[in-house]
């Protein structure tokens, strides 16, 4: 009978320890393509010229963590808090483990160099906050992260690693 108890017991508190642990971490997506980290502050002043500034220097890295899927980010997109988005409209295929750097400014989108330009000169991430949305072409999340620079950034170089 104390067996049964104590087995009872100890079932219970894993069951309550795998609740709190899993309501205490942020959801996971089953996407193979994943937000592996973004350079949110743009090293320099700011500047949004499409001319000598700094938004090219701005730019939010995707990664494939899928083993075996090549994965085609047309129809892709990135959106932020304020619902600035960007959709990926041409096929750009990533194999196992590769990333494309999705970078602002205007710039020529290239596969060998895993580089594509939102073509527009405006900064799309919030310096002090923002939360990064990445979604499936069917529409439902494909990832998602909230950043604050005081509690995400603690060596101020305005880069943060998600899945590493």
């Amino acid at each position: 009978m104390r067996i049964r108890c104590a087995l009872t017991a100890v079932a219970t508190l894993g069951a309550f320890a795998a609740l709190s642990t899993g309501t205490a971490q942020a959801a996971e997506y089953s996407s193979a393509l994943k937000v592996k980290g973004v350079q949110y502050d743009a090293p320099g002043t700011d500047s949004n010229r499409c001319s000598g500034g700094n938004t090219k220097n701005e730019y939010l890295t995707i990664k494939n963590y899928s083993r075996t899927a090549t994965v085609n980010l047309k129809g892709y997109v990135v959106k932020d808090a304020t619902g600035n988005k960007f959709t990926f409209t041409a096929s750009h295929k990533l194999e196992p483990g590769d990333y494309v750097k999705l970078r602002g400014g205007r710039g020529t989108d290239s596969d060998a160099g895993n580089v594509v330009y939102r073509q527009n000169c405006n900064f799309i991430w919030n310096n002090d906050k923002d939360t990064i949305y990445l979604y499936k072409p069917s529409g439902s999340r494909a990832d998602v992260h909230s950043y604050t620079k005081r509690a995400n950034d603690r060596d101020g170089n305005g880069y943060i690693t998600y899945h590493g």
